[in-house]
């Protein structure tokens, strides 16, 4: 099987292929023989109900400062193609929604992964709180009074913005901290969305478990323990990233939510665990396979192009 295989995502000069996941599923693309192209979503364009991007021939090498070489860009209807792998980074803002609405255009036609129309449905934050009994204590508003009343009635909480990333915005309030109405002040005046308030876990401090599920079944793990004095856990703030097993609450966990991923087209996800504990459901453009792999986990690439393949067979 050899597919014509677009990646959408930010751009490739920047990034770090040492711990990046597009790179990754791109390097995993090529070594099938799947012909490869390139576009960000700036390249996308509607006319007439049918959507092209300029996109580029891509050639990749696992080599730092060297890792990829682009050919022409020339306009190409996204309908055309066998597999897009939908890969650009949040912000999950207008932007990036109307990509989504963009995409669903080629369904039809061309598998997208992860299905625009559940990645648009199911932003991590919201999707995770289908599932309450799995998930710490949260409140979702812009509310001052309630989220006044959350904290009195738990005392220790975080607070970030709900449709945030990569660990911005994040802060732990404590009883004793006197800055809360300030945080709020500031979340109120730099965004209309709401807010997330979350019962502080203090198991964080022996990390934040990213797990990796494919087609809904957990396949490989990752810890990332907070650095001395920082909340947020996330590998590029600071987090240190440690070898992890996939325990039995690691399993129960995925097989609740796996099933619902998969049926809604969700081949690739990357969910948290605090202590036994589920906070987030990444869909959008879910991280860490590489360090997994280097951390002596499975290829987790070869996992997801296994699953895709199958999809484009049946």
């Amino acid at each position: 099987m050899r597919l014509k295989v677009a990646v959408q995502m930010d751009p490739i000069e920047a990034i770090d292929i040492q711990g990046d996941t597009s790179f990754a599923l791109c390097l995993e693309a090529q070594a099938r023989g799947h012909e490869l192209f390139y576009y960000e979503p700036d390249d996308m364009a509607m006319h007439h109900g049918r959507v092209s991007a300029r996109m580029s021939p891509l050639q990749l090498r696992d080599q730092k400062g060297d890792h990829f070489t682009k050919g022409p860009a020339q306009p190409q209807w996204l309908d055309t193609l066998d597999v897009i792998l939908l890969r650009q980074d949040p912000p999950f803002d207008m932007h990036y929604i109307t990509t989504t609405h963009f995409l669903e255009t080629v369904r039809e036609h061309t598998l997208v992964v992860n299905d625009p129309v559940a990645v648009r449905n199911a932003p991590e934050k919201l999707l995770v709180t289908q599932f309450p009994d799995l998930t710490p204590e949260t409140l979702i508003t812009r509310d001052r009074t309630a989220l006044a009343a959350f904290r009195a009635q738990h005392g220790d909480i975080i607070l970030k913005p709900l449709f945030g990333n990569g660990g911005a915005g994040i802060f732990r309030v404590t009883p004793q901290d006197e800055n809360f109405n300030a945080l709020l002040d500031m979340f109120m005046a730099t965004s209309r969305e709401q807010i997330i308030a979350q019962k502080y876990m203090p198991e964080v401090r022996q990390g934040d478990k990213r797990v990796i599920l494919v087609e809904g079944k957990a396949v490989g793990a990752l810890n990332r323990v907070p650095a001395e004095g920082d909340a947020r856990s996330n590998v590029h703030v600071g987090g240190s990233p440690q070898a992890a097993d996939l325990t039995p609450r690691d399993h129960e966990i995925a097989a609740r939510i796996g099933p619902i991923l998969s049926q809604m087209g969700i081949i690739f996800a990357g969910i948290d665990v605090i202590g036994d504990k589920l906070t987030e459901i990444n869909v959008t453009s879910p991280t860490c396979i590489r360090e997994i792999q280097a951390y002596g986990g499975p290829h987790i690439a070869s996992l997801i192009w296994d699953a895709i393949e199958r999809r484009r067979q049946a």
